[in-house]
């Protein structure tokens, strides 16, 4: 699986960005995806995971009620939408395919882009 993320940005604070990841194989429908961010100077954290089929996702506390992750199947894309948000959103984000919450834990991962929040 190839992954290709898309859609970061610089935003105010309080705005919206939708970041979209775009795979290729046939097996991106087999596979849970997540989003992870790295921020400078600090590691790589998760944000949010979303289940092979779309029906279960979980996210980190700080971004509960603000990031909605969903994914097309049929498209081979997942999508991370990003309201309310705040400087300490700043970071590169980045998708990736596996199981769980943990970063050593993916198998593939894409290039990240750039979300950069303005107070």
């Amino acid at each position: 699986v190839q992954l290709q993320a898309s859609g970061g940005g610089l935003v105010q604070a309080g705005g919206s960005l939708r970041l979209s990841c775009a795979a290729s194989g046939r097996t991106f429908r087999e596979y849970p995806m997540g989003w992870f961010r790295q921020a400078p100077g600090k590691e790589r954290e998760f944000v949010a995971t979303i289940s092979w089929s779309g029906g279960s996702t979980y996210y980190t506390n700080s971004v509960k009620g603000r990031f909605t992750i969903s994914r097309d199947n049929a498209k081979n894309t997942v999508y991370l939408q990003m309201n309310s948000l705040k400087p300490e959103d700043t970071a590169v984000y980045y998708c990736a395919a596996g199981l769980g919450v943990e970063a050593d834990g993916m198998d593939y991962w894409g290039k990240g882009t750039q979300v950069t929040v303005s107070s």
